[in-house]
Formats: C-alpha cells, structure tokens, sequence
C-alpha cells in the first residue's frame, strides 16, 4: 500500500480552490473554514502510484498542477479509464469514502501538486453542511457527464473518431501527456495514435493553408478590386495568387462552391448594388456605365449574371429598394430585357 506525506497547505492553494469550490456552488463561510481546517497537500512525482488496484482510497484530490491516470486491470491487460489534470477533481468513484476497494490505480503521469480532503472529512461535511451536499453532487454530476462521454466514444466510434474527439475536446493534452496512456484511454496502440496524430496534423496544416489562400483571395477581391478589370481570367488570378489554375479552381469549387465566372460576378454583382443604393448615382449614371466599371465587357452579359445571382432584373431590383427613384431612362432602356 503506497505511503504518501501530506503537507499543510499554503494559504494561496487553499484561498484559489476555495474559490473555485464558490464559484461552482457559493457555500457559507463557516464551511470555508472547515475546509480550510482539514485540507492537505500532497506532492507526487512522475509515475508515482497514489492508489493501488483493490486499494483504498482516503481522499479526494483536487489538481492544482500536474496529471492523474486511472487505470484497471481487465484480463491482464492495463486500461486506462480516465486523465485527469489542472482544476480537476479526482477520487475512486468504486471506492469512494474507503468503505470499499478501488477497482482501478491512481498514478501521477506528470509532477503534480494536488489538495485533499480525508474521506472522513467528507462525511462530516457533509452530516453538518447542507451546502457542501449540494456542492458535491454538482462535481459527481460533472464527473459522471464525462465518463459517460467518454464510455461512449470509446464504444461507438472509430480509432480516428476517437481521436478527434479527445484532440477537440482536451485541448492542450496531446501536446504534454505520455503517448501510451493516451492511446490507451483511446483503447488503440501507441502506433496506431502516432498514424492518426500525424494523419490530423496534416489535416490542420492543410485547413491552414487553405485559410491563408482564401484571405489572399479577398484582399485581390475586396481590396484591390480585381474583379474590375474585364480580361480577368481563371489563369490571369493565378497568376497574382501564385497558383496552378487547378488549385485555384479547386479553392473556388469547395471552399465557397462557385465556379470561377459566378464567384467574381458575384463581386462585381455586390459593386453595382453598392453603388445603386448610393443616393444620387443613378441620375448622373447610367447602370450600363456601372456595370462596365464592376467589369462586365457587354450588356448582355451584365444582365444575365445579375439576374442569376440576385434572382430579378436590375430595373426590378432597384424598384423593390422602393426608396430610390427609377430614372425614366432606365426603364425605358430594359423595359425590353
């Protein structure tokens, strides 16, 4: 049975989970000073066994720096059923209070500092503290929440799926905790975790890139207003974007699902709304003059690529703005269209 030495608590510990333990549930300040009566400190290293498998444990632990494994033994092979780290609470769900064994080990994977309170402590608190109750069965709820997330994942999905969820989920664990144990909470091998870690990595870098492509492609859009210039061509923006054609093409398809022609006719449609509703523009414009300067080549081409994009004739949509005046001009211009 591991032999471990408490310590006394420093104020500072004690004053951060007590707050925390507030912020959670707020709790009377004759409970604080209980609590600040009974709780420990335990320092354990790396690898040290806390609680063994069909020990007792004696406390519950709450993390301020560090890592905690649980882990059982199921036909000869080790399991890990949970990790724990910093602003955790942790204890032997199986052996809760030491009235009966742990059916699983608690080991530090990392240094860690952690505060406890004696399972003795706990049940007074909670003969003589209503509040403390209430606290407690909010952290067991939490408790149960995750397990029952994790029991789930671990059943029902795939070795990527699996990952995934623990990569989005613990953000910050992959990057500082042992491969193996990990994997194992994962309930796939050290090798088959480092393929789909390296398989997701490179997702990122891509989902980056991908990013970095697409701001590219709205500073040419929006801020140097390529879209203007009427011999624009597929190869042309390539070109300024130092891209194949096929990636280009590719970046336009699934990214903002648009061909080519539609993604910087919708610019140049956006342009001409702009200025429509720009009081005063469509008497001293005529919206053929408009669509030359957004850089459209003929009126043909204009008024079909509005049509398909806003879902109405320009002449049309500029009536449904109700409070801009339709030149008379205008209308008898594509009146015909």
């Amino acid at each position: 049975m591991p032999i471990h030495r408490s310590q006394q608590a420093s104020e500072v510990q004690v004053n951060y989970l007590i707050g925390l333990m507030d912020s959670i549930h707020p709790i009377s300040d004759l409970l604080k000073s209980e609590i600040r009566t009974h709780i420990v400190a335990f320092q354990f290293k790396k690898d040290e066994l806390i609680v063994e498998d069909n020990g007792y444990c004696h406390y519950m632990y709450f993390i301020q720096k560090g890592a905690l494994m649980g882990r059982t033994i199921y036909k000869g092979k080790k399991i890990v059923t949970y990790i724990s780290i910093e602003n955790e609470f942790v204890s032997s769900i199986s052996g809760l209070y030491a009235k009966n064994v742990s059916k699983e080990e608690i080991t530090a994977i990392e240094d860690s500092e952690v505060l406890a309170l004696s399972t003795d402590t706990l049940q007074q608190l909670f003969l003589t503290h209503f509040d403390f109750n209430f606290l407690f069965r909010i952290i067991l709820e939490q408790y149960y929440k995750d397990a029952q997330e994790r029991a789930h994942i671990v059943r029902v999905g795939s070795a990527k799926e699996r990952y995934l969820y623990f990569a989005q989920t613990t953000v910050g664990y992959m990057e500082r905790l042992p491969v193996e144990y990990v994997a194992g909470l994962l309930d796939m091998t050290p090798l088959t975790f480092a393929k789909i870690k390296k398989q997701y990595e490179l997702s990122r870098e891509n989902d980056k890139e991908i990013e970095k492509l697409c701001k590219q492609l709205e500073i040419c859009m929006i801020e140097k207003e390529v879209f203007k210039d009427r011999d624009l061509s597929l190869n042309s923006l390539s070109k300024q974007l130092h891209l194949s054609t096929h990636r280009l093409s590719s970046l336009l398809n699934n990214q903002f699902q648009q061909k080519f022609m539609d993604f910087v006719n919708t610019y140049r449609i956006n342009y001409i709304k702009a200025q429509i509703a720009t009081p005063g523009i469509l008497h001293n414009y005529t919206i053929e003059t408009i669509a030359n300067n957004a850089g459209f080549s003929s009126r043909s081409a204009f008024y079909n690529a509005f049509k398909k994009i806003v879902g109405m004739s320009p002449v049309e949509y500029v009536k449904s703005l109700a409070l801009i005046e339709v030149p008379e001009i205008m209308m008898a211009d594509y009146a015909s269209a």
